[in-house]
């Protein structure tokens, strides 16, 4: 999530479904899910092929699986009946009998009490609401019916836990949100009759004025929730808003418009909510302050409490806006006397130490200040020693200096950039714009340092580097600075910038050996290669597509950008990879020589990934025929010599095998026949 970088990718055969959302064994790090209601699948991170996963097929239609951290999975039937996961993949095919007859399960969350898992989960049936309480291990079942509203119903649900009392909180259609209190029983035995559980108005959304139709409810802390619903008033449009309520003084805590729409979903994972906003997924960060009537009022003063945070981190949705959230959260207290008055209140920001300051006033602070006094500033903060929070700031300070150079289209600090992303530990999502000035004004260099360096670079941007590197030419390239660290042990430049061929020989394998292998020679296009064995870009270029080489990528959501690039490109930067194939094969490690060369994977997933994207096109053009006959008889040659060298495996395990068994001081000679 900090990197906003999709992990993996799995999918079902066509026609199968995901009945229920997956989830993470925290125990064992494998994904379980459940596709067309029955069948269980389970696999790990490494796992490419969900169709080769475990798979058990079990008796009875799942509703939910629900993963705790310290008690493993358990699994909610659509019966009512529950099994932790262990017991389950015992006997897959146990008979699961029926809990509720006639309802139908609406919501369901699992907690922990002490060392037990707690399953709660409501049904309806005829509009009568029930709730059940499971403990699993203890296979205890308690069963409580909610007391009826004639005038409205449950729209949806949360709980947490707190002193073995089950607080479950209702959110319902007349804009209220109620709270029922379940004590956990300790006996296991099935209650006779239901008891009716009442309920008491927590929250009312509904004024004279506006009213707040919720969606989505979500328990934070025993103190706060998170409602997620749209605003309406009269003569006015309906706004979709995310807002966090204290409950224990009834007020709103804190609140923001979501004008691209959203799904009418909310969840909340470890002080994180996820929402759809628009077409993307939203993270936004929280800290749940100690409830008190200041902090509820908005009265609470930072200055007298400098540990508390704000509640909510907005700028998640703003680009723009400076992240002030943190002007509480890590503020360092002056320690002065407090009874010191200030000389004077016209201080400039170079007179106010940062230590003195709190994040976001220092923020504030440089947002208008001087370019002179901003860089300034910025390079005492470059002197201090590394910490998340420092570069929290740093990253902040350059996204201000980008806002800069958008104002002002002839200020570009350019080789102050390139030293902040050379010297920090910086990431895309701190500064996003940063790249896309660079890209703006065609600093390659900097491209180059943020490609290598950068962990978090959406693909769209780094298909429009690798397009920007494609498109600039050798002559363009030869007067810009660009580091050379990963091609110069490969690609050697004389004066006249003819291309220095040097063959590498290891272990027997070289050019002559590679061209009677693969019957052909490397393609001699005259328009973009010059020589048969030569690279076909200037080793300026060679650097920067290295670089976009080394770049982190999610194959679903670069295929789409590399569709976008012209045929003359993809061909030249095919060309490119089908050399960097041969270098490494010439070498018995399959390992280029140089800093941050790529690697034989880099290189194999990326023309995978090209011809992919451009198999038809290459297919139809004369100028890639030869190409790609060249790297298909040159793949297939590898294919058939590693299959040759797997048939004498056993043989050369056999060698080994009687090297050790031989003594150190007997002259032999021996004559193994290998058939």
């Amino acid at each position: 999530i900090s990197d906003q970088k999709p992990l993996g990718c799995w999918s079902v055969k066509h026609g199968q479904i995901l009945t229920c959302p997956v989830v993470c064994n925290f125990e064992t790090h494998e994904f379980i899910a459940v596709h067309d209601d029955k069948v269980l699948r389970i696999w790990k991170n490494e796992d490419i092929n969900l169709d080769k996963a475990f798979k058990a097929t079990l008796s009875a239609d799942v509703y939910r699986i629900h993963s705790l951290p310290q008690a493993g999975p358990v699994v909610l039937f659509r019966g009512g009946a529950v099994r932790t996961l262990d017991v389950l993949l015992e006997a897959p095919q146990q008979e699961i009998e029926n809990v509720i007859s006639g309802e139908v399960i609406r919501w369901s969350g699992a907690f922990m009490e002490g060392q037990q898992p707690v399953l709660i989960f409501t049904t309806e049936k005829d509009k009568d609401f029930f709730v059940y309480v499971q403990k699993p291990k203890l296979s205890s079942l308690h069963k409580y019916k909610l007391e009826q509203q004639e005038s409205a119903k449950p729209v949806c649900f949360t709980a947490h836990i707190t002193n073995q009392t089950v607080k479950l909180l209702c959110l319902y259609s007349n804009d209220s949100v109620y709270q029922i209190l379940i004590p956990l029983q300790q006996d296991s035995e099935e209650e006779e009759e239901e008891e009716i559980l009442s309920k008491s108005l927590l929250l009312n959304f509904s004024t004279s004025e506006t009213v707040l139709k919720g969606t989505s409810l979500v328990a934070l802390d025993k103190n706060h929730v998170a409602v997620l619903g749209s605003l309406t008033a009269p003569r006015k449009e309906p706004r979709e808003c995310l807002t966090v309520w204290n409950t224990k003084f009834h007020t709103l805590q804190t609140s923001r418009e979501l004008p691209l729409g959203t799904s009418g979903q909310l969840w909340c994972y470890e002080e994180k909510f996820f929402l759809i906003h628009g077409k993307v997924l939203t993270v936004i960060m929280y800290k749940c302050e100690t409830s008190s009537l200041a902090a509820a009022v908005g009265k609470l003063k930072c200055s007298q409490t400098p540990d508390v945070s704000s509640f909510v981190n907005w700028n998640t949705l703003e680009d723009g806006e400076l992240v002030v959230s943190f002007q509480s959260q890590v503020s360092v207290a002056s320690k002065a006397d407090p009874r010191k008055k200030l000389r004077s209140r016209r201080r400039t920001v170079t007179d106010q130490q940062p230590e003195n300051l709190s994040i976001g006033q220092l923020l504030l602070n440089l947002k208008d200040a001087s370019i002179y006094v901003l860089e300034t500033e910025m390079r005492k903060l470059m002197t201090k020693v590394p910490t998340p929070d420092l570069q929290a700031i740093i990253g902040c300070l350059v996204n201000i200096l980008i806002d800069r150079c958008k104002r002002n289209p002839k200020y570009y600090p350019q080789h102050f950039l390139q030293e902040i992303v050379e010297t920090r530990d910086l990431s895309y999502s701190l500064c996003p714009d940063l790249m896309a000035v660079a890209l703006e004004k065609k600093d390659v260099h900097l491209l180059q340092i943020c490609l290598e360096r950068f962990p978090d670079i959406p693909e769209g941007i780094t298909y429009a580097c690798l397009k920007a590197f494609l498109s600039m030419s050798e002559s363009h390239l030869q007067n810009i600075d660009v580091n050379l660290d990963s091609v110069i042990c490969y690609i050697d430049v004389e004066c006249d910038d003819k291309e220095v061929k040097t063959e590498i020989v290891e272990n027997g394998f070289g050019a002559e050996m590679n061209q009677d292998m693969c019957g052909s020679k490397i393609p001699n296009q005259s328009q973009a290669w010059s020589d048969d064995d030569s690279c076909p870009v200037g080793p300026h270029k060679a650097a920067l597509l290295n670089a976009v080489l080394h770049s982190a990528y999610t194959e679903t959501f670069l295929l789409p950008h590399l569709k976008n690039l012209s045929p003359g490109q993809a061909i030249l930067f095919l060309r490119y990879l089908y050399y960097l194939y041969v270098k490494c094969s010439e070498k018995v490690n399959t390992t280029l020589p140089g800093i941050r060369s790529p690697t034989i994977n880099q290189i194999m997933d990326w023309m995978c990934l090209l011809l992919d994207a451009h198999f038809t096109v290459m297919v139809m053009l004369p100028e890639a025929k030869e190409l790609l006959s060249n790297l298909h008889k040159f793949v297939r040659a590898q294919v058939r010599f590693y299959s040759e060298l797997n048939k004498i495996e056993g043989s050369l395990r056999e060698l080994q095998r009687l090297n050790h068994l031989r003594e150190s001081h007997t002259y032999s000679i021996e004559v193994l026949e290998i058939i």
